[in-house]
């Protein structure tokens, strides 16, 4: 395995004289460039089009110009916030022999005044002087996105395709329902087969039939309703065909999401998002594993005053409610195991409020032992697989 990537700190010796560092704020027309020029006094701040070409341009004029104050540049470093441009841009950086960073915007300080002064300029400030102090080693000025290959981003599309379409096929069902519930019907499932058939025969409290209106809506959502579950299967059945068609030795996600599949009370869905949101990052030990699904404390500690303030939230979301979800079902379908035991011994008061605590951290330990079963081959907790070929 090959040595995780430290988000916190720079592990490179940061040497001024001959290193051009440069952030771009960035937005959907315009880019804003800030640089540090070796032999340059004057800070450059560049307004230019979205266009990677011309920010190449612009830091290749600015190696020029170090060029002339008598400083021959010998590195480049380029850094941005993640957001909606993702990765393309460092990806592209990087190809081109250029150091490239993404920082997580929620890591960089900022005033906590009630009204602050807001602008791309003071932006392109705070975001130079927050990678100056990575840079030279120094943790906690900013932390750093692992940017992901094409093939990884890609990946996780259609886990993400699929979240999503459940998510509208709910509303869908719940609207539907809400329409029904104001002519007084209730009983009718719309994700049956026969709803549209079934729609024409409901009745009103009054005994009449719907309105025209009102049923030429609930017709269209339930067409739209039967589009989302062809989608929804078409999604499923591609990610099944493709676990089949790769080879039973191979290493890589394929492999680990069958691998995880084979845990008594994980399907192939919730195997695939783990593997693809998490399991696959090279994270550097179990604490990394847990910050990043977001399933730490947030502990609130000042003079005497001791309390936690629940969940941080900071990591993925999709990983932190997968995984609370898994480990409520994990308690029914691996009944026997350790941490199924360790969670029944905690919570022998009864009290809703100790389960609810301690289902986190069943979620934390549980995740931790697939990170492990993935990344080792080592099975701990006595947990249950289905026999291979399953």
């Amino acid at each position: 395995m090959s040595q995780p990537f430290d988000v916190s700190r720079s592990l490179t010796a940061f040497e001024q004289d001959n290193t051009l560092v440069a952030v771009i704020e960035m937005s959907q027309s315009k880019w804003l460039v800030a640089a540090m020029i070796p032999g340059v006094t004057r800070r450059p701040l560049k307004k230019l089009d979205a266009d990677a070409n011309a920010l190449l341009k612009l830091l290749q004029r600015w190696c020029e110009e170090a060029h002339k104050a008598g400083r021959a540049v010998k590195r480049i470093v380029c850094a941005y916030e993640a957001g909606r441009d993702g990765f393309w841009l460092a990806r592209w950086l990087q190809a081109r022999a250029i150091e490239a960073y993404v920082i997580h915007p929620a890591s960089i300080a900022v005033s906590r005044e009630h009204r602050r002064p807001k602008s791309d300029r003071i932006d392109t400030e705070l975001l130079m002087r927050s990678l100056l102090g990575w840079l030279r080693g120094e943790k906690r000025h900013c932390s750093m996105a692992t940017i992901p290959t094409m093939a990884e981003e890609d990946a996780r599309r259609p886990g993400r395709e699929r979240e999503s379409l459940v998510s509208e096929q709910t509303r869908i069902v719940n609207r539907v329902k809400a329409v029904l519930a104001l002519f007084g019907i209730g009983g009718f499932n719309p994700r049956l087969r026969k709803a549209a058939q079934q729609l024409e025969t409901q009745r009103t409290a009054e005994g009449t039939p719907l309105p025209d209106n009102a049923r030429a809506e609930l017709r269209r959502d339930l067409e739209r309703l039967c589009l989302l579950r062809d989608q929804i299967r078409a999604i499923e059945s591609a990610r099944l065909q493709r676990l089949t068609a790769a080879p039973a030795t191979s290493q890589g996600p394929h492999a680990m999401v069958r691998l995880i599949a084979r845990v008594l009370g994980i399907a192939i869905e919730t195997a695939d998002m783990l593997v693809n949101e998490i399991l696959s990052r090279n994270l550097r030990d179990r604490r990394a594993v847990a910050r990043y699904a977001g399933l730490t404390g947030a502990p609130d500690e000042r003079g005497q005053r001791r309390r936690e303030k629940g969940l941080a939230r900071a990591g993925n979301g999709r990983v932190r409610r997968g995984m609370i979800q898994l480990a409520w079902r994990f308690l029914i379908f691996q009944k026997g195991s350790r941490l199924a035991n360790w969670f029944r011994e905690r919570t022998a008061d009864g009290r809703r409020t100790t389960r609810k605590t301690m289902i986190v951290a069943l979620a934390r330990k549980l995740l931790i032992a697939l990170w492990r079963l993935v990344t080792t081959g080592q099975l701990t907790e006595d947990i249950k697989l289905r026999p291979a070929g399953t």
